[in-house]
């Protein structure tokens, strides 16, 4: 049996890594929870305190897309997610792709402006 170096495996995040993670509230993440009947975190029952695992942040990210970034208003962004459940997923996928290659170009470009 191998040692699993890999650090970056966790099971569940706190509702306060999630918020952390895509720059918003807290109360949005429970807002959306309520909004939302695909995003549904497991809980205890003693302590209600919010698990939340990389499936439910793949929805967040979903979420976020549709209300954040393009700008659906909430019923708007349900609607889409219940009649398109493929498409938003990969218009999300698209959309993280595309932002994480700006993000490298402006780095890529910083560098080279070093260089003049």
């Amino acid at each position: 049996m191998s040692l699993n170096t890999n650090k970056n495996l966790k099971l569940y995040y706190s509702i306060k890594e999630v918020a952390a993670q895509f720059g918003i509230n807290e109360s949005t993440l429970r807002f959306w929870e309520g909004e939302f009947p695909q995003l549904r975190p497991k809980t205890q029952n003693s302590t209600k305190i919010r698990q939340y695992t990389d499936k439910d942040i793949e929805q967040i990210k979903v979420i976020y897309n549709l209300v954040k970034v393009r700008g659906f208003k909430i019923a708007a962004a349900r609607k889409v997610l219940n009649a398109n459940r493929e498409g938003v997923d990969k218009t999300a996928d698209v959309m993280t792709t595309l932002t994480s290659v700006r993000d490298e170009l402006k780095l890529l470009k910083k560098q080279l402006d070093g260089l003049v």
